[in-house]
């Protein structure tokens, strides 16, 4: 897409926000009346429960992302309530489907807040979705509602004014960019082209790539975009052709699994040759399998793959916390949330969304249990800034504090060998 393009898209997001704020209205006000019958005391914590609120994609083309995030946290909170849970009480998610769109996800999130009265917010998906819930975070502070984990690297949740309604464990789309950037010109592929996702998430990761490539005295070669929601079976040879014409020597995307799954087909069959990158967001085994049609010897889409990790592979059997993720994933078999499933989807036994899902959950645990036996909301703050070194079993320890709202910072980077995605060992070797 032309840059007069994304300026359109960009005026008819804003004109759709500001119609859909509208519509959101009367849906405030009611729940605003329900939650005020209801006590600033009453937190999301019963003689039983400790309830968890979660407003994720779990329908349409991203649905993956939602499911398999939900299905790692799920595995983890399961081994907890099954030994006892948490000073006696389980750990229950109370979940919504927003379809990766941003206005379902702020009424979700208003229900689990004023009507639900949730605990905490945690595992959000997206950052579209995300960066509207945050100013409601804002608004309603005093309520003292944190969203732990979102399964973004954006920097709204990282940033003034509204970093201190965030806390999240992996690392950032910038540091995945600049590592990204930084490998590939190290290999001497300086000229970078762009295919993003026409929307805060999409800018996010452009901004980053821009950012780490003025490092090196060098600019974004091309840049092409796409509407959120494209699925597998639409066209991205119009997105191809930009960035072909523009002589690219690598490009990186910043997208979900579908659409990016078009791109490097169209991109292959194009004729365009060149390393492609994937974020962390992308889905990468859910990617993998439109590329391949789930044929695991099928490597035409997939030589030229790499894709940024922020958690390490589940193929390393070796570190703690992985044979932990894969033992109780097959012990507790999670399925998809069946009264939220609107298409088929078949889960995987593993991947990095999951075991991502699965960390945060451990880590929750953590949080919640150094509450003690009366969890206080105004006191989660105060928990999460004591956690310091802590050990997630991975080889990287977790500390939080006033200023470090992040618990992960290292990026991993994977390439897919006989079918599955495997970590990259050697740039040059692969790439160069």
């Amino acid at each position: 897409m032309k840059a007069s393009d994304m300026k359109t898209m960009t005026r008819r997001a804003l004109i759709r926000s500001g119609l859909a704020c509208c519509a959101l209205a009367p849906w405030l006000r009611t729940l605003r009346a329900v939650g005020s019958t209801v006590p600033q005391t009453a937190t999301g914590v019963t003689d039983t429960e400790i309830i968890l609120g979660m407003s994720a994609a779990f329908s349409g083309p991203s649905r993956g992302l939602g499911i398999e995030l939900y299905r790692g946290a799920r595995t983890y909170f399961a081994h907890v309530n099954q030994h006892g849970g948490i000073a006696g009480r389980e750990v229950v998610i109370k979940t919504y489907d927003d379809g990766y769109q941003p206005d379902p996800s702020v009424k979700n999130t208003l229900k689990l807040m004023l009507q639900d009265q949730v605990f905490l917010l945690f595992g959000y998906v997206g950052t579209p979705t995300v960066t509207r819930v945050l100013p409601m975070l804002k608004k309603f502070q005093a309520r003292n509602i944190f969203l732990f984990f979102p399964f973004t690297g954006a920097q709204p949740q990282r940033e003034p004014p509204y970093g201190d309604f965030a806390f999240n464990l992996r690392a950032s789309y910038r540091q995945e960019t600049a590592g990204l950037v930084d490998n590939f010109v190290r290999i001497n592929r300086k000229r970078i082209a762009v295919f993003y996702q026409a929307d805060a998430y999409g800018r996010s990761g452009w901004a980053g790539v821009r950012r780490a490539l003025k490092r090196y005295g060098e600019q974004i070669a091309g840049e092409a975009t796409y509407r959120r929601g494209e699925k597998f079976t639409g066209s991205m040879r119009k997105q191809v052709e930009i960035l072909k014409a523009s002589k690219p020597e690598a490009v990186i995307c910043i997208g979900s699994y579908a659409a990016c799954a078009a791109f490097v087909r169209d991109a292959v069959d194009l004729d365009l040759r060149v390393p492609i990158a994937n974020l962390s967001f992308v889905g990468s085994e859910n990617l993998l399998k439109l590329l391949t049609g789930g044929n695991a010897d099928n490597d035409h889409y997939t030589r030229l793959l790499v894709n940024s990790q922020v958690v390490p592979s589940y193929e390393e059997v070796s570190i703690p916390g992985v044979k932990e993720y894969r033992d109780l994933m097959q012990r507790h078999d999670p399925q998809p949330l069946q009264d939220l499933m609107k298409e088929a989807y078949a889960p995987f036994a593993h991947s990095f969304v999951s075991l991502e899902g699965f960390l945060n959950a451990k880590l929750m645990v953590e949080i919640l249990r150094r509450l003690g036996g009366d969890p206080q909301r105004n006191q989660l703050e105060r928990a999460v800034f004591t956690v310091r070194d802590f050990d997630l079993g991975i080889g990287e320890q977790v500390s939080f504090g006033p200023n470090r709202r992040q618990g992960l910072q290292r990026v991993y980077y994977t390439v897919v060998k006989n079918g599955r995605f495997v970590t990259l060992d050697n740039w040059k070797k692969r790439f160069a």
